[in-house]
């Protein structure tokens, strides 16, 4: 994959804790207590200033009324303030609190004019108001930022937590897809392997072995037991993804392609493996380097896929000959990411020369737009729901497009982390992996909705490299999520009913 991927955003992520070594997990677990503490304190205490403001306010208000009173009945501070007196002036504090409370009712100085009149004092004393209420309006506007700061955190309302884990691979985890219709996930890994999960009980009910480097990708077919991988060795597979429900029951199966062993091994800690593929895409006309992605385009049986290549090259490819139906060059970099509709004959490449295509099929001669507005590499490009793509980057923004206009995006997200490969929901939620091990939520319109929990017992210790959606939920998981700590884990999330 991206040579700059095993770089980490923190020191902390360099550190492994060793299991021998407890004190450094109560550590983890007693700073993860503080940060927490520190959250709640900060909105506690923008609460309680919330209130004081509100409080001040409602003595200005009545101390204006008081001043305006005195002024109004004809009394010495009136005849004062519109001789023109040098020694004719109001105490500072009863300045502050007639202009504040005159600018919070009615937003500018105009009311003041019949008081102060038209005298050489008054001009002073008028310039010294205009330039509180100037201050007094900025004061008010940073108010109403930080009031809708607190509100969107007090609006927080996701309920979010880690229902499985899913553990055997030995090297990171480069993706993780849900097949749909069935209780089952895929990964790819940089351990040369690709593995099938069952979701009920955690457990890998099928590795593949037929890669020859790092498993890159791994897609599943929507309506066919076939899964379609890409990989470091250059080429891409299918292989046969049919899983035997008895027989990872009880531990064992009697296909012929599965390793056999005399060992007595107990059937929790059986895995089937398979290393023949049923189709290899390689040879000439083929990648000449590494393989980081690869999907299924829409077809009447789905017989083309798509492959991507750091040889700066996509491939279409034709699934019965084996052999390539056109290579889409034009990138400039190597390419991180390609990705295909889920109906229409629409394909998006990324790469690292910040920009991504859209490829379009569906006519004779394919046409081509180039999407630019990222400053760095473009890590993953995903379809999305009305006739959207989002995008995200190494330059830490997340970006959504309309394929209609590819001027500007809709919607810009911008986070602290590199992002990679990220994740859109059925329902619009934009799933965003990155680099610091966090994983956030957002909606198309570019509004957070949740930040996924992080702390010593839950969650990646290691950049986080992938997520899927699963179209329903399975077993109580929305939401999947891989890293390069070798762990993949299932979330349950539950929104709010507003998205």
């Amino acid at each position: 994959m991206k040579p700059s991927k095993h770089r980490l955003s923190s020191l902390a992520e360099d550190i492994t804790i060793p299991e021998d070594a407890p004190f450094r997990l109560r550590l983890h677990i007693l700073f993860g207590q503080i940060e927490k503490e520190f959250e709640l304190l900060y909105l506690e205490n923008l609460s309680l200033q919330e209130k004081l403001d509100h409080c001040m306010n409602k003595d200005l208000i009545c101390s204006y009324e008081r001043s305006a009173g005195v002024i109004a009945a004809g009394g010495s501070s009136a005849n004062v303030i519109g001789s023109g007196s040098s020694n004719a002036t109001l105490p500072t504090t009863a300045q502050t609190n007639i202009i504040s409370a005159i600018v919070h009712d009615e937003g500018d100085t105009t009311a003041l004019a019949p008081i102060i009149g038209t005298g050489g004092g008054g001009k002073g004393l008028k310039a010294k108001f205009t330039s509180s209420s100037s201050k007094v309006k900025a004061s008010n506007k940073i108010k109403a930022q930080t009031s809708r700061i607190v509100s969107s955190f007090k609006a927080q309302t996701v309920v979010s937590q880690v229902t499985r884990e899913f553990c055997g691979h030995k090297d990171g985890v480069w993706q993780v897809t849900a097949k749909v219709g069935q209780p089952i996930i895929g990964t790819a890994s940089a351990d040369h392997t690709a593995c099938i999960w069952g979701i009920e009980n955690g457990r890998c009910l099928l590795q593949y072995q037929g890669h020859a480097g790092s498993v890159n990708s791994v897609k599943f077919h929507q309506n066919r037991d076939l899964v379609l991988t890409g990989s470091g060795d250059g080429t891409a597979h299918i292989w046969q993804a049919a899983v035997n429900w008895e027989s990872s029951k009880r531990g064992h199966s009697s296909e012929e392609e599965l390793d056999d062993s005399d060992e007595q091994v107990e059937d929790r800690d059986r895995v089937d493996t398979l290393r023949t593929p049923l189709c290899e895409f390689t040879g000439p006309g083929g990648h000449s380097s590494v393989v980081v992605a690869a999907d299924w385009l829409p077809s009447m049986d789905h017989r083309q896929i798509i492959t991507g290549s750091w040889d700066r090259t996509a491939i279409l490819w034709d699934v019965e000959s084996r052999e390539p139906v056109q290579t889409l060059t034009g990138h400039d970099h190597e390419l991180t990411h390609v990705s295909a509709h889920a109906s229409q004959r629409l394909v998006v490449t990324a790469s690292r020369d910040s920009t991504f295509r859209l490829w379009d099929f569906r006519y004779e001669i394919p046409a081509v737009s180039v999407f630019q507005g990222h400053t760095e590499s473009v890590t993953s490009t995903v379809f999305a729901r009305d006739d959207k793509v989002v995008s995200g980057s190494d330059d830490r923004t997340v970006k959504v497009w309309e394929l209609r206009n590819m001027r500007s995006a809709l919607a810009t997200i911008r986070t602290d982390s590199s992002v990679n490969r990220l994740a859109v929901s059925s329902g619009g939620i934009i799933a965003i992996p990155h680099d610091n091990r966090q994983i956030r939520l957002f909606d198309l319109n570019g509004q957070r909705v949740a930040r996924l929990p992080r702390t010593s017992r839950q969650g990646h210790r290691r950049m986080v490299s992938s997520v899927a959606w699963a179209e329903e939920p399975l077993m109580n998981c929305d939401l999947f999520s891989c890293g390069f700590d070798r762990r993949v884990f299932g979330w349950s999330i539950i929104l709010p009913k507003e998205n």
